[in-house]
């Protein structure tokens, strides 16, 4: 371990002397210190650190590896971030391949993880470079969703058996909430209803609401908004007469807008996915996360 930390502190000086970079978060995102006393826990973005903090209450830390609005499937971790995973106690991720960088990350952490899309029945990408592979936007299902907080809820019982009620209790009132979202979600839509997105990232909230799907792309790291792709969802809308299409918030809407154009339908940006927004913000939590993209698709989908 003196190894590792030496070799973190390494890093951290060559990235301030050659590239400026901080060797800690910037002002109002510093991390917690492990004075507090309470076991560390580290996810890797800002959804499943909300999810972890209303598990874990009053008994545990959460932190989040990419930050606020930044996008995670090409992340790279920086080494103030190896330094979080070394003072961890525990590391969530979502996994089904979202976190492409993380098996590097972690590898070098003697913390456990837990990978919180287990257990999850997965829907897969059909087109593109991924073809074939589990689409990772797991968390974006109310009905998911309540298998993420499981999972969480064994993963801190293990860490702090202790408090392992509290976690019991704790996700069972939150499993309602999500439950309750579900219900209002089924059942609000035609069954040829399409929802139009930027990215693919909305699969398993379109299997829960019994809505057919259609995407540019089917994760931001592939390319974005070919020829192709945007030929191909025009004929989809026009097909089946889509009023609205929508795209989100860490990506351009850019090609969405010629879909839109194209088509004779109107574009409704500010989908969340991969991120929540500051606390003033629309979607500080994961639940408002969904509740907002929830009310907007239904908004716009209201006359499909």
């Amino acid at each position: 371990m003196p190894k590792f930390r030496a070799v973190i502190g390494l890093l951290a000086t060559l990235c301030l002397a050659l590239s400026g970079c901080a060797a800690s978060p910037t002002a109002g995102q510093q991390r917690p210190s492990p004075a507090q006393g309470k076991p560390l826990v580290l996810t890797t973005f800002t959804v499943l650190a909300d999810m972890a903090r209303q598990v874990g209450g009053e008994h545990i830390r959460v932190d989040s590896i990419t930050r606020i609005g930044q996008e995670i499937h090409g992340y790279e971790p920086t080494p103030s971030d190896l330094k979080s995973a070394a003072d961890a106690d525990l590391i969530l991720d979502n996994g089904l391949g979202l976190e492409r960088w993380f098996k590097r990350f972690v590898a070098s952490a003697e913390a456990p993880h837990a990978v919180l899309s287990t257990g999850i029945d997965p829907i897969p990408i059909t087109v593109g470079e991924y073809k074939g592979e589990a689409n990772p936007h797991a968390w974006m299902s109310p009905k998911a969703g309540q298998v993420y907080v499981d999972n969480i809820v064994e993963a801190l019982s293990k860490l702090d058996p202790r408090h392992a009620d509290d976690f019991r209790a704790n996700g069972e009132r939150y499993k309602a909430k999500l439950q309750r979202l579900l219900e209002d979600l089924r059942g609000s839509f035609t069954t040829t209803a399409v929802l139009a997105t930027c990215e693919g990232a909305f699969s398993y909230l379109a299997r829960d609401a019994g809505l057919k799907e259609g995407y540019l792309w089917p994760v931001n790291s592939d390319t974005q908004g070919t020829p192709g792709q945007v030929v191909d969802l025009i004929g989809l809308i026009n097909e089946h007469n889509v009023p609205t299409v929508f795209c989100e918030t860490t990506v351009s809407p850019d090609a969405q807008q010629q879909v839109a154009e194209e088509a004779g339908a109107d574009l409704i940006p500010g989908l969340y996915v991969d991120s929540l927004s500051e606390p003033d913000g629309p979607v500080p939590t994961y639940l408002e996360l969904l509740r907002h993209d929830i009310n907007l698709i239904k908004k716009g989908l209201a006359d499909a």
